[in-house]
């Protein structure tokens, strides 16, 4: 059975529900361009979007992980972070923020210096050997990501002759290492986009059900991506509603967080699944 709580600084929150995680990038070059926020207006406009709109969570990332990315240092990468964490803190002090970072030095210092309450690895450990030390002392949920190569190098030529299998047997030693280092509050991210094509992320989606076996909470993070917008022949600035769509058939196959760049979506997405689920009270006339 999957567990319906991740414990976020001594409190559980309840995933029962699925949750929406908003995304945050202080970047100058994520894919899209809509989400780059880089001065202290912005910044705090965006998070308080996300808020507002209805997300329990806020996931700042400050290391664009397009493809072909431009590799930054890590100073850089925690100077923005510590720009954009000073004003959500000041902001926004109650609210759940993860750090999208795969450097074990920078999720220390979030986490240390700013109270983040996760972590959040595209790599898995892969880009950093120390990360699952880290976040073993540090005692923080911990995302991990399924993806093949780096960010510089993940699209090249992606290649399995397993998908599926491939990425269960990564998982299944990933967690087996963390369990080894007292790690429990672990999250699987199935990395849709990442050293992946577009024929894979279909077969992926076609088979995310399949994840229950791990009986950990699912994260998926599809928004606005290329299998959206190369398939119908559109931009990421008009991929909206294939989002909507690709979020919806995730919650029906299990997801129990949604990471997206439209929160107000989502969480309407996450509502409709529910009452088809559940039901919904009579409205008394």
């Amino acid at each position: 059975m999957i567990r319906n709580f991740i414990n976020i600084k001594g409190k559980l929150m309840d995933i029962s529900v699925p949750q929406i995680m908003g995304i945050l990038n202080v970047t100058p070059d994520s894919f899209y361009t809509g989400s780059r926020k880089q001065t202290a207006q912005e910044i705090t406009e965006r998070a308080g979007q996300i808020l507002t709109e209805g997300a329990s969570i806020i996931d700042i990332g400050a290391y664009s992980s397009r493809p072909n990315a431009e590799h930054i240092p890590a100073e850089e990468e925690m100077r923005r972070l510590r720009m954009g964490l000073e004003i959500l803190n000041k902001e926004y002090p109650d609210a759940i923020i993860s750090v999208d970072t795969f450097r074990a030095d920078v999720a220390a210092m979030c986490v240390e210096e700013f109270g983040v309450a996760l972590i959040n690895d595209i790599a898995a450990g892969e880009m950093d050997a120390r990360m699952f030390d880290t976040v073993a002392r540090l005692n923080v949920p911990y995302i991990m990501m399924h993806m093949q190569g780096t960010p510089q190098t993940m699209q090249a030529i992606p290649h399995y002759d397993n998908l599926m299998k491939e990425i269960f047997l990564y998982f299944a030693a990933k967690i087996k290492q963390l369990h080894e280092k007292g790690i429990k509050d672990i999250i699987l991210d199935p990395g849709f986009g990442f050293g992946k094509t577009l024929a894979y992320n279909y077969e992926l989606l076609n088979h995310l059900q399949e994840f229950s076996i791990f009986e950990m909470p699912l994260l998926v993070g599809v928004s606005r991506k290329s299998m959206i917008y190369k398939l119908l022949g559109c931009t990421p600035f008009e991929a909206l509603n294939g989002t909507s769509v690709l979020n919806t058939i995730s919650l029906l196959k299990g997801a129990n967080i949604l990471r997206v760049h439209d929160v107000k979506e989502a969480v309407e997405t996450v509502k409709i699944v529910e009452a088809m689920r559940n039901g919904i009270k009579p409205i008394n006339s």
